[in-house]
């Protein structure tokens, strides 16, 4: 058997090896090497899929599954990116300091740790949240402390297996997360630390400050806000999805004077194992099952669900159509009705030049609703770093269940306010002898009738989606769901104001829209789907929306074809 104990990327690894802090990661990795030495094809491909490449720090910070190596998730990579976030942020003045949040993800408590220690030991200030806590209260805590900036440990609803690094910056960026040029001035910050530097020599100091309550106290206080006193009683139902939502939302119905509500045992307590779900994302097929379970056994009138870091919420309603006695609302339904709220209220305090905003894979109802009550619609690229940077923000919201209904208190999606916002909306509704199917009716009757649907063409070839997405710009469809393409929309130079991205805009003669673009953190390329009619005619609605994602998938699979 031919050995590889000299090979490149075996070197790699045992250099990797002698800077890793983790026992567990480094005896996975010494396992590699030595099987790799011994002459297994096997752990040489491995050991290639996990030093090839480095996992890139962007927008969304750093996110990818736990394990030894460059391309994975671990106390290494937390360090370089630690420390090269330090050193960016003593550019820029002269005492930084920075606050950090965790969830409750395999490591997230370490990978904080670790990061808390390496900044101080770099001099910048570093803040420590008491225990493990939602990303919102993170991204309230950068503001409510006047931090520098903001690091929150989580991987929000990817696979257990995963764990990720977000930043937020203070100051002039009021809490959002970052947005370019800054990425990049991190990023390279970051490689600087990871080419000149041992992780084992970077300095460490053990006395950064913890956080004490008062910061989830004036979370707390802020959220609870948004539910008045004495409003009509529903029976709920709440799931954290096995994160770490629970005790903050149960505080704020606290504080608000509520009471308690029906939590889904099961999935109360964080666990990074995700037992009794295949995904942890309310959005995904069968997450939902215990809760509709237990709101059957409780006559529950909402359905309230977090994902595991709390930052994105999804509602459920009662509905006698479905098998499960529930229907799932759609996030583009949640937002409108979100939205349509919040405008009424700016509407009756008199504001005006506010905005209302949603991205550009959302659905376009929104506008309609800011035209009615005269407030500014914009769109932003997808990801709530856009969302939250918009001026004068009264809501925004994206389709993927995010949603901002409190821009003066936190500048980032927030699926504890989002809950107790839809639980004010459906409380006020109540009380008036409506259910929320009556408030979707009627948005309906007000706006006219808008339909979303997804198509996702997942792929194990990245080069697949490039080819579909050159294909869609050099060879596009003329006509998709019977409807005549009458515009297409390139995003790839920048586009209405908005910076460059990987999207297509095609605009039908009926005025329905495609938006393609591929996934930023899955292996897919992803189509929405949004089709307008009048509230009379909702079924030739349908039928558009389902030709246009016929014509669609069929695109998609012709050309995957002539690749393979």
């Amino acid at each position: 058997m031919t050995t590889h104990e000299n090979d490149p990327i075996v070197t790699t690894a045992r250099a990797w090896l002698v800077q890793d802090p983790d026992e567990t990661t480094r005896s996975e990795l010494d396992t590699l090497v030595r099987d790799a030495e011994a002459g297994s094809e096997i752990a040489l491909d491995e050991l290639h899929s996990r030093f090839d490449s480095r996992l890139a720090f962007g927008t969304a910070g750093l996110r990818g599954r736990i394990g030894a190596g460059s391309a994975r998730m671990n106390r290494v990579l937390v360090a370089q990116a630690a420390v090269g976030l330090g050193r960016f942020l003593l550019e820029r003045e002269e005492a930084p300091s920075v606050v950090i949040g965790y969830d409750g993800r395999t490591n997230s408590d370490v990978f904080a740790r670790d990061t808390a220690e390496l900044l101080a030991g770099a001099g910048v200030r570093a803040i420590l949240l008491p225990r493990l806590l939602p990303t919102p209260v993170l991204a309230f805590a950068v503001r409510h402390l006047n931090a520098s900036a903001g690091v929150m440990v989580t991987a929000s609803h990817n696979p257990p297996k995963d764990n990720g690094y977000k930043v937020y910056l203070g100051g002039d960026d009021a809490g959002s997360q970052i947005v370019p040029p800054v990425d990049s001035e991190i990023a390279a910050h970051i490689e600087r630390v990871a080419n000149d530097d041992s992780v084992l020599e970077l300095p460490r100091r053990t006395d950064y400050e913890i956080a004490d309550e008062s910061v989830l106290d004036a979370y707390v206080a802020a959220a609870s806000a948004l539910l008045p006193e004495g409003g009509e009683r529903l029976e709920v139902v709440y799931t954290a999805m096995h994160g770490v939502g629970w005790e903050t939302f149960r505080r704020v119905l606290a504080a608000a004077g509520w009471g308690e509500v029906a939590s889904v045992p099961e999935q109360q307590e964080p666990d990074a194992a995700f037992p009794t779900v295949s995904f942890p994302n309310p959005e995904e097929p069968g997450a939902l099952d215990l809760a509709f379970s237990l709101a059957r056994d409780t006559g529950a009138e909402l359905i309230i669900a977090n994902d595991p870091d709390a930052d994105r919420m999804s509602i459920a309603i009662p509905d006698g159509d479905s098998p499960e006695g529930y229907r799932q609302l759609t996030g583009n339904e949640v937002g409108w009705l979100l939205g349509w709220d919040a405008a009424r209220r700016a509407s009756a305090t008199g504001e005006t030049g506010g905005a209302l905003a949603c991205t550009i894979v959302s659905s376009p109802a929104l506008a309609k609703v800011a035209e009615k009550y005269d407030l500014r619609f914009v769109e932003t690229l997808t990801g709530f770093k856009w969302v939250s940077r918009v001026p004068r923000l009264v809501f925004g919201y994206e389709e993927a269940i995010g949603y901002l209904v409190n821009p003066d208190v936190v500048r980032d999606k927030d699926g504890i306010t989002a809950g107790i916002a839809f639980l004010a909306l459906a409380a006020d509704a109540k009380a008036e002898g409506l259910t929320v199917a009556d408030l979707l009716e009627g948005f309906t009757e007000t706006f006219g009738f808008f339909a979303s649907d997804q198509l996702s063409v997942r792929v194990t070839d990245l080069s697949i989606i490039a080819a579909i997405m050159a294909e869609l710009r050099q060879n596009p469809p003329q006509v998709l769901g019977e409807q005549v393409v009458t515009r297409i929309d390139d995003f790839a130079n920048g586009l209405q104001g908005l910076p460059a991205t990987d999207a297509l805009r095609f605009v039908l003669e009926d005025g329905s829209r495609v938006m393609a673009r591929p996934s930023g953190t899955e292996p897919k390329l992803k189509y929405y789907i949004d089709v307008t009619a009048p509230a009379g005619e909702r079924d030739r609605a349908r039928e558009v929306l389902a030709g246009i994602r016929s014509d669609l998938d069929a695109f998609s699979k012709n050309v995957a074809a002539r690749l393979g």
